[in-house]
């Protein structure tokens, strides 16, 4: 296991703030709220990106046709103030009249038209197909009414356009693209963005002409987020008073903080699920091991999941045994489990043909202290790791090539509530599917599309039972989110791991 405690210039940085009366205060007076993000964004537009940091931007800066209540879950109008089925593939929504984009541009269907027809094509190169390619098509009733299309019949409809699918002007995005809109976001959201230093440094204004949407209206002036990769700096930057808020702190630290009292900490479950995904499918080369399913259930036998949890996650995190969080509809948990038997890896080792292990280049992109307890077991049972911390989006863009063997990564299925929006987008023959089993692509393209509950559940039971048995994934556990932030600042987190500024305020 990895050493749980502070690093040198952690515990510098505590023991400098601990000599002080308090830390600084937040930016009160001048309305500005200091936010750091960990992970480098690498492209603001929303379409473009995969990132939690680009849901979270997502949600202040754009708007959806249709909003869920993160404590209800009840469905509720924004863009839309109505919506009825039309038949099994066609949704007709009355749209709000009066809303403006941060640049001026009238919202109406000539922007849901381009937005929805933009974003379906697949050549147009959106980064999460799964998020969109349900959709055929939209098309104008009238300047305030609009019909989407769909591909086929999909259950989760409403479910994705309360989520992922955010509206865009026609006008500004038919000239400025995805780089345009990266650099210059327009929205109609609660924040507007002012400034943008690609991947580094993000500034939000409260959109004073913000409608009457579901979200709330901004109490917050001024959002500055800045990009600050190493956890201990965000620390050392929160006890200075240059940041007023950090999220996603590792759970040793976090617990540390709350000790001292000067803070703020809160926790939160979310539905991001941490996994090991192996080259089942052998897209890396003829010599990978994890074409055998003897050694794929080995890496699974490897790891102890309960120890990761109660050690390293901690907080409201849980074991996962399934490719999906177990609220989403559809995640079925009877499924095939591996506890913890380092044994009976060692013994499928050798059945498989390896009795001396093998070397394998491991990936991760987040979260380096669990991949490196993850890697640690895998040695232990002969399965040498050459370890790789890569950004996101590189390691993205490797798999996509289909170039890695084995890598620890995580989904939080953009906080939607459906199976389909993680099983479904990592095992239906996409270009991170590293699986490829065509009957698991069969059972899963009936789930997603049957308007029957029970055959839905029919089929993704299949499917995952399918998955679970032939190991082809490593589920871990599910992620808490901590979050710290000085004592003028006022925020519930929500269990959904978005970072809402609209709900946030000063005490």
């Amino acid at each position: 296991m990895t050493d749980l405690s502070f690093t040198r210039s952690a515990l510098v940085a505590l023991t400098l703030a601990s000599t002080t009366a308090m830390p600084a205060l937040a930016d009160k007076a001048s309305g500005t709220l200091n936010v750091a993000f960990t992970k480098e964004l690498e492209n603001v537009d929303s379409y473009f990106n995969s990132s939690r940091e680009g849901v979270v931007m997502q949600r202040a800066v754009w708007d959806g046709l249709i909003y869920r209540d993160p404590k209800t879950n009840e469905y509720i109008g924004n863009l839309a103030t109505s919506w009825e089925w039309i038949d099994d593939t066609t949704l007709e929504l009355k749209l709000r009249e009066g809303v403006t984009f941060h640049n001026g541009e009238p919202f109406n269907a000539d922007d849901v038209v381009y937005t929805v027809n933009y974003v379906a094509k697949e050549e147009n190169g959106v980064k999460t197909q799964r998020n969109v390619n349900w959709m055929k098509s939209a098309e104008k009733v009238d300047d305030y009414t609009v019909r989407i299309l769909l591909k086929d019949k999909f259950p989760a409809a409403i479910e994705f356009l309360s989520g992922p699918v955010s509206m865009y002007p026609n006008e500004y995005y038919a000239e400025a693209g995805p780089s345009g809109m990266g650099l210059k976001p327009v929205g109609t959201g609660p924040y507007k963005v002012t400034d943008v230093v690609p991947g580094q440094h993000f500034v939000l204004e409260k959109n004073e002409n913000y409608h009457d949407s579901p979200k709330g209206q901004p109490e917050i002036d001024k959002i500055d987020i800045r990009t600050i990769p190493d956890v201990n700096t965000q620390m050392a930057e929160l006890f200075s008073g240059s940041l007023d808020l950090i999220w996603q702190v590792p759970a040793d630290q976090a617990e540390k903080l709350a000790e001292m009292g000067q803070f703020t900490v809160a926790n939160e479950s979310t539905m991001r699920v941490g996994y090991l995904q192996m080259d089942s499918a052998g897209r890396s080369g003829e010599d990978n091991p994890f074409t055998n399913a003897k050694v794929r259930e080995a890496v699974n036998y490897a790891i102890n999941r309960e120890e990761l949890v109660e050690a390293l996650l901690q907080g409201s995190s849980q074991v996962i045994n399934t490719p999906c969080f177990p609220s989403q509809f559809g995640c079925v948990q009877d499924v095939t489990t591996y506890d913890y038997n380092p044994e009976k890896a060692k013994e499928l080792l050798a059945e498989a043909g390896y009795p001396d292990g093998f070397s394998t280049p491991f990936y991760a992109y987040r979260d380096r202290q669990y991949a490196e307890a993850i890697s640690s077991y895998l040695n232990a049972v002969g399965i040498d790791t050459d370890f790789k911390m890569l950004q996101y989006s590189a390691l993205r863009e490797l798999n996509m090539k289909g170039e890695v063997p084995l890598s620890f990564q995580t989904w939080g299925s953009y906080s939607i509530n459906d199976a389909s929006a993680m099983v479904s987008q990592f095992f239906k023959h996409g270009s991170l599917d590293s699986t490829r089993d065509d009957e698991v692509l069969e059972w899963l393209d009936v789930a997603d599309s049957s308007t029957n509950p029970d055959e839905r559940i029919e089929n993704y039971t299949k499917a995952l039972k399918k998955i679970t048995k032939e190991a082809y994934w490593a589920p871990m556990f599910s992620y808490n989110t901590n979050y710290v932030f000085t004592g003028d600042v006022s925020y519930t987190p929500t269990a959904d791991e978005v970072l809402r500024f609209v709900d946030m305020s000063w005490n």
